[in-house]
């Protein structure tokens, strides 16, 4: 559903040269945008079947990843003064009293892969970026999803940087994704790196590639394939693919 805030705002949204004004007319036109910048499975450049899922090297037996002192330690670092989910369970409860509960949860849903409904639900926010207000493309949809799924999705992409860790996937060479760096540090990397080149009387020659919507328009079989050529574990792959196809469900 669209925000309160949203709603005040009185700018009717364009829609092949009509304008939409009401509350309904702007949720339909803003949905449409948004669905539209998505690939389909038919426009992927590989087979848009999905890889086999089958478990990677290593131990069968091991541990489970997800501990109750690594879900504890996640639910501490909530801001109970931020907003509540579509759940209506406020943060507090979560961090103080759920984190048993969501341990086990969080367990059952990674071992088989499925992520639950619920968490693929997602209340979202119209955020003017720039430009003409009337275009809908000029909007970026902010979503709130619940909670105890966001908890999740940090706990996942730790596990499967751990395992690119592991198998050395990653470079030294990498600045995205890896904690203590970021774009600073690759642009500080970058101009020491060709400073000397210059600085040794070498021609440099840059190449930038921007990559629009990069994360809508990526296709999933294509991404699935990736992971599953890195060695992930057959729980990892499900609980991925089942994310990518399930949500989240965007109710504008």
């Amino acid at each position: 559903m669209v925000s309160a805030s949203f709603m005040k705002n009185n700018t009717a949204l364009s829609d092949e040269g009509s304008n939409m004004v009401t509350k309904d007319e702007k949720a339909e036109v803003l949905n449409a945008f948004s669905a539209s910048v998505f690939s389909s499975r038919v426009s992927c450049s590989l087979s848009s079947q999905t890889p086999e899922l089958v478990d990677g090297g290593g131990e069968q037996n091991k541990a489970p990843i997800i501990q109750r002192e690594m879900v504890g330690d996640l639910l501490q670092h909530l801001d109970v003064h931020k907003s509540m989910g579509p759940d209506g369970i406020h943060l507090r409860v979560l961090r103080e009293v759920l984190t048993g509960p969501l341990s086990i949860i969080y367990q059952h849903s990674w071992q088989p892969g499925e992520v639950p409904v619920d968490w693929c639900l997602a209340n979202v926010t119209a955020i003017h970026k720039k430009g003409w207000k009337e275009d809908p493309g000029n909007y970026r949809p902010v979503s709130l999803t619940l909670v105890p799924g966001k908890v999740m999705e940090q706990i996942t992409p730790s596990a499967i940087m751990q395992h690119m860790k592991d198998t050395q996937v990653t470079r030294p060479r990498q600045h995205g994704f890896m904690k203590g760096r970021s774009c600073l540090t690759n642009l500080i990397s970058f101009c020491d790196k060709v400073t000397r080149l210059v600085g040794e009387g070498k021609a440099v020659d840059v190449v930038y590639l921007s990559f629009n919507k990069a994360f809508d328009m990526v296709c999933h079989s294509i991404l699935l394939e990736k992971l599953a050529a890195h060695g992930l574990d057959r729980s990892a792959l499900h609980w991925v693919k089942n994310w990518l196809e399930a949500g989240p469900k965007e109710r504008w």
